[in-house]
Parts: C-alpha cells; sequence; structure tokens
C-alpha cells in the first residue's frame, strides 16, 4: 500500500478573483513531485494551504495520515520544511549563523554540520546581513535552512529564483540526495521545465484554479508525437482529418504534406497502412509542448487516475 505524505479532498479555496479547486490529490511518500502551471494558476495557493498559512473554505488536507483542526500541530509543523517565494523579512537583520541559530531552537533535528556545508557548497557569504545579500545568496541560505531542519516533507515554491548555473546544478544534486536518503516527499512548484524534467517523479498540472490532474513524469513523456505524412492538396488533407478523427492539429505545411498531432502514434501507423497514407516523419514532443496540449483539454491516456483527476 502506497504511503502518503498528503491527501487533500474536495479541497476548495475561494479567491477574491477565482476559485482554487475542488482538489482532490495524493502525494505519495518518498518522491519528488512538481506542480506545474502558468502564473495565477493555483500552485503557491495550493503551498500555502499545505502550511496552513491560507484555510480552505470546503474540503480536508491530511498529512501522513493525521488531519488537524486550526493551527498546525507542533510535530507535523517541524516535520515540514518551506521555502517561499520571497524570503522571510524578519530575518533581514540577522546573518545566516544568526538565522540558523534562531531556527534551530525549533527544530530538534537541526543538523548544524549540514547547514554548514550547504553554506560552504552555496558559497554563501558568513558575515552579511541576510537583507544585504543578493537574491540569489539570499536563496541559497532560505535552501539551505530548510533542508538542515531535517523535513519529511519539503516545500519549495520557485526555488531556483535568482540561481546562478552552478548553484542551480548544486540545488538540483542535493535535493536528489536528500530525498533518496531521508525517503522524504519534495513538492516544488516550478515553471522552468529543465527542473521538472531533471527531478519530478510526478508531475500535478494546474490551470486557471483547476487541478488538471497527475501523472508520471516518465510515463508522460513520449505520449504524444507529431507526424508529417503524404497529402497531395487541401482536399486529401480534408479525406485525411474524416478518417483520423483521432489526429490533431492537422493541417498543410508543404506542397505534398500535412503535419498531425497523435497521442496514439502505433494505431494511427496501422490505419495509414490500411488508407495507403505515407508517413514521412515523426518526433515525440517535448514536455513543455505535451504540458500545452494538457492545458487545452487534451489530457494524455496515461494520467493516473488514482492520483488526481
Amino acid at each position: 500500500m502506497v504511503r502518503l505524505a498528503v491527501e487533500m479532498r474536495n479541497v476548495i479555496k475561494k479567491r477574491r478573483s477565482k476559485t482554487i479547486g475542488p482538489i482532490n490529490l495524493e502525494l505519495p511518500e518518498g518522491h519528488i513531485i512538481a506542480l506545474v502551471g502558468q502564473n495565477g494558476s493555483g500552485k503557491s495557493t495550493l503551498l500555502s494551504m499545505l502550511l496552513k498559512l491560507a484555510l480552505p473554505e470546503e474540503g480536508t488536507i491530511r498529512w501522513f495520515g493525521n488531519s488537524a483542526e486550526g493551527e498546525l500541530p507542533m510535530d507535523i509543523r517541524r516535520s515540514i520544511g518551506y521555502v517561499p517565494e520571497s524570503p522571510i523579512q524578519e530575518e533581514s537583520h540577522w546573518t545566516p549563523e544568526e538565522a540558523a541559530c534562531f531556527r534551530s531552537r525549533w527544530y530538534p533535528e537541526w543538523d548544524g554540520d549540514f547547514f554548514q556545508e550547504m553554506l560552504d557548497k552555496f558559497e554563501v557569504p558568513r558575515g552579511s546581513r541576510l537583507g544585504k545579500m543578493s537574491k540569489g545568496e539570499r536563496r541559497k541560505f532560505e535552501i539551505a535552512a530548510a533542508l538542515a531542519a531535517g523535513p519529511k516533507l519539503l516545500l519549495l515554491d520557485e526555488p531556483s529564483s535568482g540561481l546562478d548555473p552552478f548553484a542551480w546544478r548544486i540545488m538540483i544534486e542535493t535535493f536528489q540526495r536528500y530525498m533518496d536518503e531521508r525517503q522524504a516527499t519534495i513538492v516544488i512548484s516550478t515553471h522552468i521545465v529543465e527542473e521538472v524534467r531533471r527531478l519530478a517523479d510526478y508531475i500535478v498540472l494546474l490551470h486557471k484554479g483547476e487541478l488538471l490532474g497527475m501523472v508520471e513524469k516518465d510515463t508522460l513523456l513520449g505520449t504524444w508525437s507529431e507526424v508529417w505524412v503524404s497529402a497531395a492538396d487541401e482536399a486529401e488533407l480534408a479525406e485525411l482529418a474524416a478518417e483520423l478523427p483521432e489526429a490533431l492539429e492537422l493541417s498543410m505545411q508543404a506542397p505534398g504534406m500535412a503535419r498531425m498531432i497523435t497521442s496514439r502514434l502505433p494505431d494511427l501507423e496501422k490505419r495509414f497502412a490500411h488508407l495507403g497514407v505515407k508517413k514521412i516523419k515523426s518526433r515525440s514532443l517535448e514536455l513543455e509542448e505535451i504540458l500545452s496540449l494538457w492545458t487545452m483539454g487534451h489530457r494524455p491516456d496515461l494520467v493516473d487516475l488514482r492520483r488526481g483527476d
């Protein structure tokens, strides 16, 4: 049986201009889950609800099988690490060591050696006040401090914002190692496709406040293809469209050649043979192209319906 880090049932959050949800979602322990979607899709609101910084109007949330009325109990709160999109302003007048000293009082599992190791790896300036640091330097501190607390559930809101490529690589490697060694669950809200590609086990797609589903990343890749076939003219293209209703974006690309999108390439190739249509070439769509199709209502056939719908 799959152990769940988070379970959301019929969760609805009403904002002034839109509603987030209803969200039905199960996040398994020991995996990295990427929250993806356009700005304003509800990713940050979802993370805020997992911390009870925002309270839903309807529905229930469970953390590691436990529910909580009112504020999060201390044992659950201590098991969650959080890197917000904007840094904590109350810490701005402290140095990294001073902020770490304060945070360590709240987290029994605080690992000071690991924290110092991360500061060294990220080359965070030791004596500088956090408010005087660059955006990237402050981000490195936030990541190091969140991990040093030893969370079982790590929530990350655009964690790579401001990081240079070298620090970005260290961040990716650190998250992967932390998840593997601790069997922790990492939920990362990001708009950077390469982060999703490198890190995620699962992808959760939000669009205009609606949860479109959850799918294993490796299953999602390769599900959609772009195909070019022979077609003499618009008349023949119209005949193809009638014979191939499962093909999307069917259009003429050049004299004698038509283009289409499909999630059923093997079946389509059999139809090509039956109809006498010549396939010229094909390619698998990139992840960002697949996600774009998904937001337009073309849900992949292989979405895991047991975890989000």
